[in-house]
């Protein structure tokens, strides 16, 4: 008997129910390809917390490995606030199971004597994340698999400040579910511990997203917006804070306005996917629309599409969105007054332009591992630093620290407040950028991923890496490498010298060559989907904004100069 089908028979004690154990005998009997992929490992921690498909096995969502993680988190909490009350609040969002699992999940930490506040329906993610600190909670929890496919679920840990779990916190709690049997779950629950929230918790989240996302931004009542929540559960926020920051002339994509973990009116519920805004982008030019807005299911990400200088709706990369609303934030703050303390953040997969801009403003940028977890915890290990605001590639920024997580609530705010102001002075959110690179240099990125899923997926993403690295480029559209940065060994090289430099950043598998031109190609893969990513940034001169369409057109070929010599 090998050890997955022998890991499988554990599942059939009377510990667990007779459905999970009737399809596991089914699976054991008729089905060993699928019993592998469900028990060959368990479900890991990634980058978002836990992530994956749902169903039977220890590689897969369900009561028992969410019930566990609660357990192992319970226990953690208790040693650390030993003899306090301890308090969670958990939020779930649209995809299906997702009401039901916050449910059981709210039952075990009350199993455990722990205090859970537990919203009453679906909510959005930068709204759990402000709860945290609104109530007072040591932690906090949402339902998501972000905009993964509808198969998926996933479990999302913040910690005391609103923010992610990050070390030592993260491999603290691991290690306290990692010593647990699924035997040791306490699914006992104490009802009277259990308290539902909704509109207070509403209302608090509502007032601090116009007051951080608000800035008297002129002719809103000439800008039209297209909005689309995907399915997702923004809806439960954007239109409200749209409105009550000024904004009337808001139209709703009604047919993705009803929550629904099937997306039944797209392929991926993901605004980084031109196609997902499709109905929307179609919807802003039948009505004239000025921009539209669309998230992802928890409404931490989004995607902005605006007019391009042709005046056909045009959706901009994350890279484009994180920089105009940061190079806005940083122009406030200069008028108001730039204390010498303030930062703004980026990723190390994000477009170099933010260290760029930040430097010609005199404000620090600091670069993070990928994830919002890592900007979080800036603002914690630096709290005598004022955080403007900060973003990454894929579809995510974050407008002061309230939120301690992408916000695509108040990012939505902030992205019309500048395309609002921008109209009214006879410019556009696009020209706005276009302005952007004539000051700071044109940089231009692109992003591929690749699927590879299951076990041989899993191998072949193993392998692409390895041989990124083991087979070294030695030049990109004929401009030589100069750097290469191994985040796993915390080693960057300069090839042409020999010089080396130390890497201060947590290990991470990602490997980026940087050329003489500033070109950067970087690889590494997905923390939450079977996908490995390549990234590459190009840049450029651009001298007037006359230029833009010439200088853009040269980057395109230069970007798929280098996809075709890298195969990609």
């Amino acid at each position: 008997m090998d050890s997955i089908t022998s890991t499988a028979q554990t599942w059939l004690s009377d510990f667990f129910d007779d459905e999970t154990k009737k399809e596991i005998q089914h699976l054991i009997q008729n089905d060993p390809e699928e019993l592998k992929e469900r028990f060959y490992k368990d479900l890991e921690f990634g980058t978002g917390g836990m992530r994956g498909v749902m169903g039977v096995g220890t590689n897969r969502i369900n009561k028992y490995t969410l019930g566990k993680n609660t357990q192992g988190l319970s226990n953690y909490l208790k040693k650390i606030y030993a003899n306090q009350e301890i308090k969670v609040v958990i939020a779930y969002d649209c995809r299906h199971n997702s009401d039901t699992l916050a449910r059981l999940v709210s039952e075990v930490f009350s199993a455990n004597g722990i205090k859970v506040f537990l919203f009453s329906e679906l909510r959005t993610t930068p709204e759990l994340s402000f709860a945290v600190k609104h109530l007072n909670c040591h932690a906090g929890i949402v339902l998501t698999a972000s905009h993964n496919p509808p198969e998926y679920n996933g479990y999302k840990v913040y910690w005391t400040d609103g923010g992610q779990i990050v070390p030592p916190q993260d491999d603290a709690i691991i290690a306290e579910i990692d010593a647990l049997s699924f035997e040791d779950i306490n699914f006992n629950a104490n009802q009277n511990l259990i308290q539902l929230i909704d509109q207070d918790v509403d209302e608090a989240f509502f007032e601090a997203s116009v007051s951080k996302g608000s800035f008297d931004a002129k002719g809103k009542d000439d800008f039209k917006i297209v909005f689309t929540s995907l399915h997702g559960t923004s809806i439960t926020a954007i239109p409200e804070v749209l409105k009550r920051a000024g904004y009337s002339n808001v139209t709703i994509i009604e047919e993705q306005a009803k929550p629904d973990g099937a997306f039944p009116t797209v392929k991926s519920p993901n605004p980084e996917e031109p196609e997902a805004l499709k109905m929307a982008i179609q919807k802003a030019e039948a009505v004239g629309a000025d921009m539209v807005v669309g998230t992802d299911p928890d409404s931490d990400r989004l995607g902005i599409a605006v007019r391009n200088l042709e005046g056909k709706i045009e959706l901009l990369n994350g890279n484009q969105t994180m920089v105009l609303m940061t190079k806005f934030l940083l122009d406030q703050y200069k008028q108001k007054e730039l204390k010498g303390n303030e930062f703004v953040a980026t990723t190390i997969v994000s477009t170099p332009m933010m260290a760029q801009m930040a430097k010609a403003y005199g404000v620090e940028c600091k670069t993070s591992l990928t994830g919002f977890k890592w900007i979080g915890k800036m603002i914690k290990d630096f709290p005598d630093s004022r955080f403007i605001g900060g973003g990454e590639e894929s579809f995510g920024y974050m407008v002061g620290d309230f939120v301690r997580d992408k916000d695509a609530v108040t990012s939505t705010l902030l992205a019309c407040e500048i395309a609002a102001d921008a109209k009214a002075n006879g410019s556009s959110f696009y020209e706005a950028l276009i302005d952007a690179y004539v000051n700071f240099g044109f940089y231009k990125e692109k992003l591929i991923s690749l699927t590879k899923k299951g076990i041989s997926g899993a191998e072949e993403i193993k392998q692409m890496l390895i041989d990124f690295k083991d087979n070294p480029v030695e030049s990109v559209q004929g401009s030589k490498v100069i750097w290469i940065e191994d985040y796993n060994t915390s080693i960057a090289k300069n090839v042409q010298t020999g010089e080396e430099k130390i890497i201060d950043l947590p290990k991470s598998n990602v490997l980026i060559y940087e050329t003489e031109d500033g070109t950067r190609i970087a690889a590494r893969p997905s923390g939450t989907e079977p996908k490995v990513k390549f990234y590459i940034s190009t840049n450029a001169k651009l001298e007037r904004a006359e230029d833009y369409k010439v200088v853009n057109s040269r980057l395109d070929a230069k970007i798929e100069g280098i996809l075709s010599e890298l195969n990609l």
